[in-house]
């Protein structure tokens, strides 16, 4: 890896502008391979290195048509997994590497176009105040009213099995990526002995992280337990978060007006779903929202310790208003009272007192803070008998005290940036930094009921009880504040163990606030029943209170819609629930703000690709008009993973292809897998990343971005019908031809995912082989693995294609509470009388509608990532060998076909015409995929033959590791 591959950019650096463009990436690149190289070659001796170079340039000759795929494979045919395990080791710190240097260029090239004066890109927040400016000069506009009192961004953290990465390998990631941006630096700066000097320590230092990095294991070698996952997902606070969110808010709160209201507020999954997982306990939610408390404490008290010593303001200089006097005097402190030094600093004494306050309450909940943050003028705080904090407002008046004090003596500038951040980042996290969301689906909920209320004589069989009699004892329940069972109520294993995550959360908003546990959402939840069952539960531990008139509860209970038809249904369960006197009541003590999770992973499988993104378009359409007729705000929690197959992709696209009225000011929005890193591990990134989704929300809350006008019904319709076809073409595979289930299962690691310590979830939710039962992450994974990526694009190309050729024949007949799906519409007519016309039609939509233009767009960014040729060596592990080559040729057929009409409706020449630097990721960065995946397939085959040697086990998992980190987005 001494040299990377010759860019055909490369040509002519000096006159191309692309060429040149793109030189300082392919630098950098070159620079990092040569490190890896020479530390492999030092470190794992010539043999090593010579076969990881071998193995680079036949993969490059692959992709340039110069050799056969089976050289590659002939390289490893005999391999030892001992000698594997290094070869793809280096094949995957490339793959990091080269994220680095990619995460830097993109910097780097936003940077050079503020710097020409030209235009930032979309999702930069300062584009989108310019295309909002005529809008917030006016200030009378109803959106905008309602917008700046419900606007909330909140980007939801969720566990994913390849991103459980070691904190040292974070770590020294994060390193890397600032000294290669210093290095950036002084390479462009004029050359001297000092800078020269400067640049050679650098690099030196980068020397010792890369071998670092070769010398850290990569993965660890057990099973991540959820405890690994929730400190996994706090580092990126700790990294970004805590320092980007609260000037992020501030300026929000500046240019919009939200009244001082935080709008970006980070949540997480991470510890409270339970859903499928047995593992989620009592204890590891307090382990969740105690370690998020710590940390943030221990945020707190080190920017109090740096402020303290900032405001050394003398009061023979300055004369601090009454307000400083007071809080400086307010807490005693016998072994200074009354000393010069004391008296003499009143602004250091008035924030000596926060901390003291706050190292009270840490101590008062548990949370350890380290010794340095505790340090003022040599001696410990924390150690008086002060009185605590009792929550996030108390401290915010005492720093409000301090804010205006210093305005007060001419000293705004030390307002900021320091105090007014941390004003701020307690405006955003509160006491507890994240909330924790609880989820559980809806036949847990229904069978843990049922031994509830047998046991409390309620009902001896509730589960048999249809659904109106259900709605009826679940409201009566609802009315009252009396609980089912008593203290000493003997409970089955699963029942306590329930109760104990439900008795884990009332605790935990006992002692940091409402804020941590906000929300309870319900999976595979079909009806109003599924949606009332968790009240009664947080009835049980005190976090509902009853009533026929006036229910309270801090907790939203958020239906989570998944399949195709839950979508569909989901509008009429809507409309059922809010004609319920006690739950509409409920929703107005909640500011009557409704909130409706969607699911993007399990309606892309029920249904494939199409029809699962226009049933999320169509159905969004159906609940805001149902919220709209109860008169609720509607917020919606899009269930977004990595990969586009489940739901992924440029999130600001995303938002922008949402329907009118479907983001109001607000939304949640997951995050998961390598998008996590790829996004929140180092600050700029993380702030641009944030921006985008704000933008993107203010932007499609206030304008007019769908873009359709009066053609809305026929693009609607248009989109039924393929929707329709795609469902159709893939059903034919996925669920209707017999051999689908051996092929996926044995041409895929599936079973190794499960298998090996990948993730500390289940790849089921129940004990079984169908696809049904499968969670989404590894049926994306298992997928993205083999380089098939399936989910993100089967059944779209014949889809395209019948509705060109005939326009798709009858139209769809499944209603959807009035929308464009209606059997009435003649969907052919709508598009066209030929196809010519038709595929016009396609064309103009794909232009001028988002949403259309975006799910095109992210299938091909899919498509460009998957190998039909890699796919075929994977279906050669099917036991079955017609059954693997006649699935396989179904599959790459279709995958020829689809590409093929989205060419002819995109009018590009390539997949990524409009995407150039994946174009560029893909032609200079996958073929080092290329041994990663022939290595898989053939640890695959022997640990499938009963290879059971602990090198091969190891092999596969950090193949799994190196491609998921490549691929970026791969669940």
């Amino acid at each position: 890896m001494a040299d990377t591959p010759q860019d055909p950019t490369a040509t002519d650096s000096g006159t191309d502008p692309l060429a040149r463009a793109v030189a300082p990436l392919r630098e950098d690149v070159r620079f990092l391979g040569s490190l890896l190289g020479e530390t492999i070659r030092e470190h794992a001796g010539d043999r090593v290195f010579d076969l990881v170079e071998t193995a680079r340039r036949t993969a490059f000759a692959v992709r340039r048509s110069e050799a056969d795929r089976d050289e590659v494979s002939a390289l490893f045919k005999d391999i030892s997994a001992a000698d594997a395990i290094p070869v793809i080791r280096a094949f995957s710190l490339f793959a990091l590497l080269a994220n680095v240097a990619e995460d830097l260029h993109q910097e780097r090239r936003r940077r050079l176009h503020r710097a020409a004066g030209e235009t930032p890109p979309d999702g930069d927040l300062e584009v989108t105040w310019t295309r909002l400016a005529e809008l917030l000069e006016g200030d009378d506009d109803e959106r905008l009213a309602a917008v700046r009192a419900t606007a909330r961004v909140s980007p939801v953290l969720t566990a994913h099995p390849t991103e459980t990465r070691r904190r040292m390998v974070f770590e020294a990631t994060r390193r890397v990526h600032v000294l290669m941006a210093r290095r950036d630096v002084l390479r462009s700066a004029d050359q001297d002995p000092v800078t020269e000097a400067d640049l050679a320590e650098l690099e030196l230092e980068l020397r010792r992280l890369v071998l670092a990095l070769w010398q850290t294991a990569l993965i660890r070698n057990e099973r991540p337990h959820i405890e690994d996952e929730v400190m996994a997902g706090l580092q990126y606070h700790e990294a970004t978060l805590l320092e980007v969110i609260p000037p992020l808010n501030a300026q929000i709160d500046e240019r919009l007006g939200c009244g001082g209201r935080a709008m970006v507020r980070p949540g997480s999954w991470i510890g409270g779903d339970r859903d499928g997982n047995p593992y989620v306990t009592g204890d590891v939610v307090r382990f969740a929202t105690d370690r998020a408390a710590e940390l943030l404490h221990g945020h707190y008290a080190e920017q109090l310790r740096l402020l303290e010593r900032e405001l050394s303001m003398s009061a023979r200089i300055v004369e601090a208003d009454s307000g400083i006097a007071e809080l400086a005097d307010s807490l005693t402190d016998t072994e200074v009272e009354g000393s010069p030094a004391r008296e003499d600093v009143p602004f250091r004494q008035a924030v000596r007192v926060v901390r003291r306050r706050l190292a009270a309450r840490a101590r008062a909940t548990g949370s350890s803070l380290p010794r340095s943050v505790l340090l003022s003028a040599g001696r410990l705080i924390g150690l008086d008998d002060d009185p605590p904090y009792a929550d996030p407002e108390e401290m915010a008046k005492d720093l409000e005290t301090i804010d205006a004090g210093l305005s007060a003596v001419g000293s705004d500038l030390l307002r900021a940036p320091r105090l007014r951040d941390l004003r701020w980042a307690l405006n955003s996290f509160g006491f507890h930094l994240q909330s924790l969301d609880m989820r559980q689906n809806s036949e847990s909920h229904e069978d843990l009921l049922t031994e509830l209320f047998a046991l409390a004589g309620v009902s001896e069989d509730y589960a048999a009880l249809d659904e109106d009699a259900r709605v009826e004892l679940l409201l009566g329940e609802l009315s009252h504040d009396r609980p089912l069972l008593g203290v000493r109520a003997e409970l089955s294993e699963f029942a306590a163990k329930e109760m104990g995550v439900l008795h884990a959360a009332a605790e935990a908003v006992a002692g940091l606030g409402p804020d941590v546990v906000p929300h309870y959402i319900v999976s595979m939840c079909g009806s109003v029943s599924d949606l009332l069952e968790p009240a009664v539960l947080l009835k049980e531990v005190g976090l509902f209170s009853g009533s026929p008139d006036e229910p309270r509860s801090t907790v939203r209970l958020i239906p989570l819609l998944e399949t195709i038809d839950d979508l569909a249904g989901g509008a009429r369960m809507l409309d059922a629930a809010l004609a319920l006197p006690q739950f509409r009541a409920l929703v107005r003590s909640q500011d009557d703000v409704l909130e409706i999770m969607l699911g993007y992973s399990d309606s892309n499988k029920d249904g494939g690709y199409l029809a699962a993104n226009w049933s999320l378009y169509e159905a969004e359409l159906a609940l805001v008009d149902a919220a709209a007729r109860a008169d609720v705000h509607l917020r919606f929690f899009h269930g977004r993973g990595g990969a586009v197959g489940r739901g992924g992709g440029n999130s600001y696209d995303a938002i922008l292809a949402q329907p009118p009225g479907a983001v109001q000011g607000a939304l949640r929005i997951t995050e998961q897998g390598e998008i996590i890193s790829a996004k929140y591990s180092e600050p700029v990134r993380a702030r641009r990343n944030l921006e985008a989704l704000v933008a993107a929300t203010l932007e499609v809350s206030l304008l007019d971005v769908e873009g359709l006008g009066d053609g809305a019904e026929q693009a609607y319709a248009v989109m039924a019908a393929l929707a329709r076809l795609g469902r159709e073409a893939y059903a034919e595979l996925v669920h209707e031809d017999p051999g689908f289930i051996e092929y996926f299962t044995t041409s895929t690691p599936l079973s190794e995912i499960g298998e090996l310590n990948i993730g500390s979830r289940p790849t089921s939710r129940k004990q079984t082989s169908t696809v049904d039962d499968l969670r989404a992450i590894p049926w994306v994974l298992s997928w993205s693995q083999s380089r098939v990526m399936l989910p993100g694009w089967f059944g779209v190309g014949s889809a395209l294609r019948r509705w060109v050729e005939d326009g798709g024949g009858e139209t769809d007949g499944d209603a959807t509470d009035g929308h464009a799906n209606a059997g009435d519409r003649d969907t052919a007519a709508a598009g066209g009388t030929n196809a010519e016309e038709r595929l016009a039609t396609l064309r103009r939509l794909y232009r001028d509608w988002p949403f259309l233009r975006t799910t095109l767009s992210n299938m091909a960014q899919v498509m460009a990532k998957a190998d039909m040729g890699l796919a075929a060596r994977y279906a050669e592990l099917v036991p079955d060998a017609e059954v693997g080559r006649r699935i396989h040729g179904v599959i790459s057929d279709e995958f020829d076909l689809t590409r093929e009409m989205l060419l002819a409706v995109t009018g590009q020449e390539t997949l990524l015409d409009d995407n150039p630097a994946l174009a560029r990721s893909v032609r200079n960065r996958f073929p080092y995929l290329e041994p990663l995946n022939v290595l898989q397939v053939e640890l695959l085959r022997r640990y499938r033959a009963g290879d059971r040697d602990p090198d091969v086990r190891t092999g596969i998992q950090l193949t799994m590791n190196g491609l998921a980190t490549a691929l970026r987005n791969s669940g």
